[in-house]
């Protein structure tokens, strides 16, 4: 079984590549099929984002062969040959993209879009299986915005005196929950990735699985306020850069979940290896779920408790397409396959406060 990891030296293809890989080594999280190749992961990488070069080498040490192309180019893809598997983990990860001055919309919709729709015309022609890396932000602003919710002095919490609106549980936001626009013209190019996706699927006949993630978060990440909020907070509070609670009255109590790259991995391992029946929801939330919830407020005491005191300062001016609180109810993954996050919130950020200490410059490059 070959697989094919696209966006292969961003940090979540990076690491669900060296996951994968020690899981292929071991042989016990995908088995070797008789009369198959040996199981083998490939990627492909335009090192579009500063930081991508650094992964290369780690890559290839692992005996992954790493690919220099572009999934908006079709052609780049033949260079890969066929697989079995396609993960797409190449796509502008910001929320704010298409509209920070940046990347251009058009840009954004190139790489989250058409890239999607030659990987999927890529696994059309050899038959391979996709999982798609999709986002928390194809959930509607409008109906996050309107959650019940109340501040306990550190962070936003659902209000459990008020009825919680369709798609909200108790565990957080559900797949079920409203994708209505506005989502932001991020979150509007990864759902029509997923509904091009499933279109492919029921089309060609081969398996798509579409998972919805939460923050990754990790050792190594490119630690952007846009997309890696954990590290770069964690990064900017060791390195005493300034740092600002941005909105909702400057509290620093909007709360976002946590998820271990590795954790994310091992769902991906089950998902190849089931089998291709639409019993199984094709759309489901990876995440840290409720027990890795965290607000920038306690992340900051986290990191007191780390390196010592650091002043944030306050602006409670809003900010396009920022949300209050977005924690994933991962039950259905949990009920599907029987997946849980195994690594809590506490040790994802010791080892990002690990890496930190041991790259100071680490922002600087990347």
């Amino acid at each position: 079984m070959k697989i094919l990891i696209s966006g292969i030296c961003g940090f979540v293809g990076s690491r669900v590549a060296l996951a994968l890989n020690a899981a292929l080594d071991q042989r016990n999280a995908i088995p070797q099929q008789p009369g198959s190749e040996n199981l083998r992961i490939i990627g492909i990488d335009n090192f579009s984002r500063p930081g991508s070069w650094h992964n290369v080498q780690l890559l290839r040490s692992a005996g992954i062969q790493v690919i220099h192309g572009d999934v908006r180019n079709a052609s780049d893809l033949d260079a890969c040959g066929a697989v079995q598997w396609v993960i797409d983990a190449a796509a502008n990860p910001s929320v704010l993209a298409g509209t920070d001055q940046i990347t251009t919309s058009q840009q954004l919709a190139e790489t989250n879009v058409l890239g999607t729709i030659n990987l999927l015309e890529f696994c059309k022609r050899h038959q391979a299986g996709m999982i798609l890396l999709s986002t928390s932000r194809v959930y509607s602003i409008a109906s996050l915005s309107a959650l019940p919710l109340r501040s306990n002095g550190e962070q936003y919490e659902l209000d459990t005196t008020q009825t919680l609106p369709a798609g909200i549980t108790l565990q957080g936001i559900s797949e079920s929950c409203s994708t209505v626009s506005p989502l932001s013209l991020y979150g509007s190019t990864k759902l029509a990735a997923e509904v091009l996706a499933l279109e492919y699927h029921y089309a060609f006949d081969f398996p798509v699985w579409v998972n919805r993630c939460g923050v990754l978060a990790g050792a190594s990440q490119f630690g952007r306020p846009d997309q890696g909020i954990f590290a770069y907070w964690l990064h900017s509070w060791r390195q005493r850069q300034a740092l600002r609670y941005i909105g909702f009255g400057g509290t620093g109590h909007q709360v976002r979940d946590c998820l271990h790259p590795a954790d994310l991995a091992k769902l991906i391992a089950c998902q190849i290896q089931t089998a291709d029946n639409d019993a199984f929801p094709r759309i489901v939330n990876v995440s840290g779920g409720v027990e890795s919830a965290l607000s920038l407020s306690q992340l900051s005491n986290w990191c007191e408790r780390r390196w010592g005191s650091h002043a944030v300062a306050k602006d409670p001016t809003p900010r396009r397409y920022d949300l209050p609180w977005i924690v994933l109810d991962h039950s259905l993954a949990t009920a599907t396959w029987g997946w849980k996050p195994s690594i809590p919130i506490d040790s994802i950020l010791s080892e990002l406060a690990d890496f930190a200490d041991e790259h100071p410059d680490w922002l600087s490059l990347t």
